[in-house]
């Protein structure tokens, strides 16, 4: 009889000040946690444009805000959470410009994405994937 191995549920979190530099310590962050992993390139891709989101267009960018990331790894099931500070949500939309593709990117690369909270008490958007 083989036993089943249950793989722990591990969390890391932290809070990163909402200024354009951020984006690549979010990166590197992610990088770390994943090390090396078969899709870690997708996944530190989805959330770069998830906090260039934060940093750009909610209430984080100003003065003294903040967002914060939180990673869950559970064996092989990795979930990405990035949260801010509110403000206006626009959808997504197909685009030649240069700008306003990155949650088209974040929906190809990954399993499931999605949206929770509101304009006054802050965004969490997430994406769930394979690594």
């Amino acid at each position: 009889m083989r036993e089943a191995t249950t793989a722990a549920l591990l969390v890391w979190s932290r809070v990163f000040p909402a200024v354009p530099a951020q984006v690549q310590e979010a990166r590197q962050f992610l990088s770390t946690i994943l090390d090396g992993r078969p899709a870690a390139a997708d996944a530190i891709l989805c959330l770069s444009e998830l906090v260039t989101n934060a940093t750009v267009h909610s209430r984080s960018r100003e003065p003294d805000g903040h967002f914060r990331v939180r990673v869950q790894l559970h064996g092989t099931h990795l979930r990405v959470e990035v949260s801010d500070q509110g403000g206006p949500w626009a959808q997504p939309a197909h685009t030649n410009e240069r700008n306003g593709r990155g949650l088209l990117i974040v929906d190809q690369l990954t399993r499931s994405w999605g949206l929770t909270g509101n304009d006054r008490a802050g965004w969490t958007i997430w994406f769930e994937m394979e690594c």
